[in-house]
């Protein structure tokens, strides 16, 4: 089940200064009064924050916990597994028409809160149905879907929430407070779910996650924050709203090479994806369960590693730039997993550094490059603007994880795995020529405005 805080990519974009009382108080313009206090000391950042963190959680538990409920519970078979994965992602490619939607529509915070009352409430029919005996992989499918419709509107909405809480200057910052987050879900989540699901069977596991949705809808309820009413003047409904937020990522410069960069390196990473990288591990590196589970934890903390060190790179070398070498840490290391031999420990110390390489250089890239994304998305159109890069963005990763599928039968592991390195690296030539490389800091930015179309 996808948080907000996961895949769905905030994209900010400051228009609020922040009181002290906690309360966050909306202002016209770019110039919001900018704080130098920590970020940990801002109450409503805080506490969005925590939300996020608790519901990753609970996505870790439910990532280990479903797909056992699937194979253990309705003795589901390879395809019906995989349609797991499918249902999951396929709710971003209505991400235009959710976007344009959510845009229109006054309480953001409100409706997040709402979609994780949602997702609670259908997980939990997943334990009562298996107590009643009446658990079906029907059931399980829409489960999934349903959850990943609701997971797909609040990052909608969360997007435009997330800029009310932070001035600009806070953005690479925030991001990478939301990102380690994320990176220490996937380090203990999933011990936490295997943990669970063998004391209490999976679908008992599952009412962890929802739980975990109800803990965020409280901690985000504290939340105060003046959100701007929307301006419904000019509106032509939810289509024209979607082609508003595609046209505009498409004019944008510095969106529009982003967009191009993530695509391609998405594509291509997703290649591999987690099931061969544990199928190449254990038929490749003959690598025995335990070593294969303790690899992705090494991969994990590097994640965690390039979201803390993510704000000091960019300081360093400007954002554009950080976002850029991430762009090619990120792909590169799956090519020196073929290079792994010799004895136990060697194999697993390629796989398991490569995995760390890997986590580093995706935190470099996302963190940056989702901050240079939200200075240039206006106002009135961040939900619109993010569902219709998510619909291109994660609508993209089915097709790639089909196209390695097909790949690794006709060609081999090894040969899938310098592909993906080789094509993700290519996701570079979208940034080079666009202004990204040239942006330090997100006060340099060129602003752009819709134009009606």
């Amino acid at each position: 089940m996808s948080s907000r805080g996961d895949d769905a990519e905030p994209v900010p974009c400051s228009r609020a200064a922040r009181e002290r009382e906690g309360s966050v108080r909306a202002v016209a313009g770019p110039e919001a009064p900018e704080r130098p206090e920590s970020l940990w000391r801002e109450r409503p950042f805080l506490l969005t924050w925590a939300s996020s963190a608790v519901s990753q959680v609970g996505d870790r538990v439910s990532e280990v916990a479903v797909p056992l409920i699937a194979v253990t519970v309705l003795d589901a078979s390879a395809g019906e597994v995989a349609w797991l994965t499918a249902l999951a992602w396929a709710p971003n490619l209505l991400g235009m028409l959710l976007g344009a939607w959510v845009d229109g529509r006054a309480g953001k915070r409100r409706l997040i809160i709402g979609c994780d009352v949602f997702r609670a409430a259908v997980l939990l029919t997943l334990p009562a149905a298996w107590l009643w005996g009446t658990l079906t992989t029907a059931h399980l499918f829409a489960v999934v879907l349903l959850c990943g419709v609701a997971g797909v509107v609040a990052g909608c909405a969360f997007t435009p929430l997330f800029t009310w809480l932070l001035p600009r200057s806070s953005y690479v910052d925030a991001n990478s407070k939301f990102s380690a987050a994320r990176s220490a879900s996937f380090i203990a989540g999933p011990a936490l779910g295997g943990g669970l699901v063998q004391a209490v069977t999976a679908p008992v596991a599952v009412v962890v996650d929802a739980v975990s949705f109800l803990g965020s809808a409280l901690l985000l309820r504290r939340v105060r924050v003046e959100e701007p009413v929307p301006d419904r003047r000019n509106r032509r409904g939810v289509w024209h709203g979607a082609r508003q937020g595609l046209v505009f990522v498409l004019r944008h410069p510095v969106l529009r090479a982003s967009l191009g960069c993530t695509t391609t390196v998405n594509f291509f990473t997703f290649l591999t994806g987690s099931g061969l990288v544990v199928l190449y591990a254990d038929r490749e590196l003959r690598l025995p369960p335990g070593v294969i589970g303790l690899t992705l934890g090494i991969g994990a903390s590097g994640s965690l590693v390039g979201a803390l060190l993510a704000p000091r790179v960019s300081r360093r070398i400007g954002i554009g730039r950080a976002a850029a070498v991430g762009s090619v840490l990120f792909p590169a290391p799956f090519a020196l997993v073929v290079v792994a031999d010799g004895p136990l420990w060697a194999r697993a110390g390629v796989l398991g550094g490569a995995q760390f390489l890997i986590g580093l250089g995706v935190m470099l890239f996302d963190v940056n490059l989702n901050s240079l994304m939200a200075a240039a998305i206006p106002g009135g159109m961040r939900s619109r603007v993010t569902g219709a890069y998510s619909t291109v963005n994660y609508g993209i990763r089915p097709l790639g994880a089909v196209a390695g599928g097909a790949l690794a039968t006709g060609l081999g592991l090894r040969t899938t795995f310098v592909v993906a390195a080789v094509g993700g690296m290519l996701s570079l030539l979208w940034l080079l020529p666009s202004p990204i490389p040239g942006i330090r800091g997100l006060d340099s930015m060129e602003r752009h405005e819709p134009v009606d179309t």
